[in-house]
């Protein structure tokens, strides 16, 4: 790796900071407006470059090797395709990596045979996944599951979003569960979904399925964002049940017993830095990008997602 470019200066983009602080590597934080970037310099000491992503390539000499890029969800695509067609090798997108359906499958094509990009799910480098990982291995793979990905539209419907982005809130929030538990799991073969209910921002609201994955593990799943619930996913082994509930801790059920007792492993990174943002970084600028969601990848799990939302047969 030659240089690294992290595009973004808000939230996320702060996060990847810090881990790429501690990771000492050299990269170069460019942003938009220079308010923004005054802001994310006064956040983490490190200098933000305004002007926008196209402005800076055109104006360097060497490009980097590596980008990442932590903008908002409706800038995703529109940066992402400008690296590629830029000629950078290595792309780290936030996820979904398009605001809806039709930007993650032109992404897809664009990057196809050019480049490595993948799509950021930060919880599948959770310590907690991690370990739930090991042990489902060790225990000869899950056998069921179930999980829920029920949204808090108390709170969504008031935020100051943008209205598209809110009609794609399965799609650009509700896969991180759904991408962490087909991770674990295996990805379905067979898949029966069901939806209902319709709210003034996003249609469907009440969700529910269940199906069989590529490893013979048979699941269901629910989400009602009309009512009370949380994320959470619960997987069983020959040996036990695995709870991440909420997700960044493991519990565990053994059999013959009704204790539910919390997982003894070490936090530390997770509380450091934000949850498996560290992880997700090793992986991409070191070895472990098999752990990585691939554009491809993302690109054939819409067949099931869509499906899921209600919006294909």
């Amino acid at each position: 790796m030659n240089k690294l470019i992290l595009i973004g200066s808000g939230n996320m983009s702060i996060a990847y900071c810090k881990v790429l602080q501690s990771l000492n590597v050299d990269f170069t934080v460019v942003g938009n407006s220079e308010s923004k970037c005054q802001d994310f310099k006064s956040k983490t000491g490190v200098h933000c470059i305004s002007g926008g992503i196209e402005n800076y390539l055109n104006n360097i000499d060497v490009k980097p090797s590596h980008a990442i890029v932590a903008v908002q969800v409706e800038a995703l695509y529109k940066i992402s395709a400008l690296l590629v067609k830029q000629g950078i090798l290595n792309i780290l997108v936030e996820k979904p990596g398009g605001i809806d359906e039709n930007e993650i499958n032109s992404l897809s094509n664009i990057a196809k045979n050019t480049c490595s990009l993948y799509i950021a799910y930060n919880r599948r480098f959770y310590q907690s996944v991690l370990e739930a990982k090991r042990r489902i291995i060790n225990d000869g793979g899950a056998i069921s599951a179930r999980f829920e990905f029920t949204e808090w539209s108390h709170i969504i419907e008031k935020l100051d979003k943008p209205e598209k982005l809110k009609k794609n809130w399965f799609l650009a929030n509700s896969t991180h569960v759904i991408d962490l538990a087909f991770a674990l799991i295996g990805k379905p073969t067979e898949l029966s979904s069901y939806t209902s209910g319709n709210m003034d921002w996003h249609k469907p609201s009440i969700y529910s399925g269940a199906g069989v994955t590529e490893t013979n593990c048979l699941f269901s799943y629910y989400a009602n964002w009309e009512s009370s619930g949380r994320w959470a996913i619960e997987i069983n082994t020959p040996k036990r049940k695995l709870i991440l509930s909420p997700l960044e801790i493991l519990q565990e059920q053994e059999i013959g017993s009704i204790t539910v007792q919390k997982v003894d492993i070490d936090y530390s990174i997770d509380e450091e830095f934000k949850p498996g943002v560290l992880e997700q970084v090793n992986a991409f600028i070191g070895e472990g990008q098999e752990n990585l969601k691939s554009i491809d990848e993302q690109q054939n799990d819409l067949i099931f997602l869509l499906k899921i939302n209600g919006k294909s047969e």
